[in-house]
């Protein structure tokens, strides 16, 4: 058996790498990991390019039943993952079984939302920790201490998602349990007057990215969306920002 885990980019069908065209057309079975990521085009556009087959393969899949998968003896196998392979690390996971069976493993990146956020203008080099904020975060702070710990370094924030249910965390609302904490440690570490950069549908021709205060953001109705609290900024970061201003 082989196993190819292929990344397809953050926007369309046509985002796939030539190396990953190639691995997924020589494939007896392609499989979409759906559960991480949301796919920005019709699952027919990957098919019709593809002319294979694609099945989604949800987190049960990919995570709990992987043996199954990954015990297709005589097949070629392609798991297509939005964005690059190892933004999540249940894909390592899945490697890493793979290799322990003996499977051939063929991996081709692309890009993610960790590298695309370098539209915003603000360096790579200068980003701190990422972290992600749950649906279910009444009790959470985790993220809000990674915040106060990257200190003068930029703060990527990883919104929940459940593109099964169509439900997705916007900006706005990661803003608002941030603002929760805060209240809750009475610190000075985010407020209502907080630069933020609010991003959705980065990696697209329709992405949205607003730059303004905390309370000043606006909801928007495309997804996945992030949330990024710049650090100390270069001045050449600060005027490239402008440009995204509400």
């Amino acid at each position: 058996m082989v196993l190819n885990i292929i990344g397809i980019g953050l926007n369309d069908e046509k985002d796939i790498t030539l190396k990953g065209l190639e691995l997924v057309k020589a494939s007896d079975e392609v499989y979409l990991e759906s559960y991480t990521s949301k796919l920005e085009c019709p699952l027919e556009n990957l098919e019709k390019l593809y002319g294979k087959e694609v099945k989604f393969a949800n987190r049960e899949v990919v995570e709990q039943k992987a043996e199954e998968l990954l015990l297709s003896k005589d097949k070629v196998i392609s798991l297509l993952i939005i964005g690059d392979v190892f933004s999540a690390t249940t894909h390592i996971d899945l490697m890493q079984r793979a290799k322990e069976l003996g499977i051939e493993v063929n991996v081709v990146h692309n890009a993610s939302v960790l590298t695309v956020i370098g539209v915003t203008g603000l360096s790579l080099y200068k980003f701190g920790k990422t972290t992600s904020i749950p649906f279910e975060n009444e009790n959470v702070e985790t993220p809000y201490n990674v915040l106060k710990e990257n200190g003068k370094l930029h703060t990527l924030f990883l919104l929940d998602l459940r593109p099964e249910e169509d439900k997705y965390m916007t900006f706005v609302g990661a803003r608002d349990f941030l603002l929760r904490v805060e209240n809750k440690k009475n610190e000075k570490v985010f407020s209502e007057e907080t630069l933020c950069i609010g991003c959705a549908k980065l990696g697209s021709k329709n992405a949205v990215i607003q730059v303004a205060k905390a309370k000043d953001l606006k909801e928007v109705d495309v997804y996945p969306q992030c949330l990024i609290v710049p650090g100390e900024m270069h001045f050449m970061e600060e005027e490239f920002l402008e440009r995204f201003s509400l």
